[in-house]
């Protein structure tokens, strides 16, 4: 499969500011998260691979396109045409309705204008802005804001989505409107999204895979699942019947307690050598009952304060 992002040691310079350091990266499609705090060079990558401002270092490319890319024969930049970009800031142009906003998104993405305007009614009616489409667009609320500025982002059907905090000022229904459609986006329409935010629940209802991000550098990746899964041996075990000399025989095998809730739930770090039938064999002997034994995976949330705090 061809990757969707490809970076080489990537660096971005603002004067004697690093805002990206060495960004190496290999991602596949799909629904992307780039997780990570206000300030961690999330914004500056997005605007990279857009093509908005060239790396101070370091090579890549975005559907086998390079960063940056050639010129077409009209002198587009060819690697543009493949993607829509949702800035964060509000982006829109004063004294535009609805369908011209997106119409001239159109235009700017090298499409005719006869074209343009046919796809601007059908991408607005798409995302429920059809009866404001002829409002002009500083009218508009902020959740209809957002949602004229996600239609000129995918006015001409772009393969690839970048989205620079697309929930940002929204209320709570918007928010969750806005995050069903991202997701339909990926599973009904077959786009890839690369869905910068700062929220961890936005990636955790979107996102297939996440990259953590921090002081411009990457500091994990991988699907959410891989990447909680990482914290190998712990456990949580839910025990009934005498505890003490349950715990003094794991400990004497090598298990370290990691907590006790007080109501029977320990947790637990077990050997490299470790299988769960022995946590049954050690319960067998020293007559106590196992009710649950679950992995003791991190959270996203664990793992983005753990990563971020190196």
């Amino acid at each position: 499969m061809q990757p969707l992002i490809e970076l080489n040691a990537v660096s971005r310079k603002f004067g004697a500011f690093t805002a990206l350091s060495d960004i190496t990266l290999s991602l596949p499609p799909g629904r992307i998260g780039l997780l990570g705090p206000n300030g961690a060079g999330k914004s500056t990558l997005l605007k990279i691979l857009m093509g908005l401002i060239p790396p101070s270092s370091g090579t890549g490319r975005v559907l086998d396109e390079e960063l940056g890319g050639d010129r077409d024969t009209e002198g587009n930049w060819r690697l543009r045409r493949l993607i829509g970009f949702m800035p964060e800031a509000d982006a829109l142009v004063p004294g535009l309705t609805g369908v011209e906003y997106v119409s001239l998104a159109g235009e700017l993405y090298g499409m005719p204008r006869r074209e343009a305007t046919r796809r601007a009614h059908e991408v607005l009616s798409y995302l429920e802005l059809e009866e404001a489409r002829y409002r002009y667009v500083e009218q508009y609320s902020a959740g209809m804001k957002q949602r004229a500025k996600l239609a000129q982002a995918l006015v001409h059907d772009p393969p690839v989505l970048l989205l620079d905090e697309p929930t940002s000022g929204l209320d709570p229904a918007g928010r969750d409107a806005m995050l069903r459609l991202v997701k339909a986006l990926g599973t009904d329409h077959g786009k890839s999204v690369l869905f910068s935010t700062h929220l961890l629940a936005d990636v955790e209802a979107v996102c297939e895979r996440v990259v953590i991000m921090a002081g411009g550098k990457v500091r994990g990746e991988g699907t959410v699942a891989e990447l909680c899964a990482r914290r190998q041996g712990r456990f949580r075990v839910r025990v009934q019947g005498e505890l003490t000399a349950f715990r003094t025989a794991l400990e004497g095998a090598g298990v370290k307690f990691l907590g006790d809730n007080g109501q029977g739930e320990l947790r637990v770090a077990v050997p490299n050598v470790w299988s769960n039938l022995t946590f049954f064999q050690h319960a067998e002997t020293w007559g106590v009952v196992i009710r649950s034994l679950l992995r003791d995976d991190e959270t996203l949330e664990e793992l983005f304060l753990r990563t971020v705090a190196v």
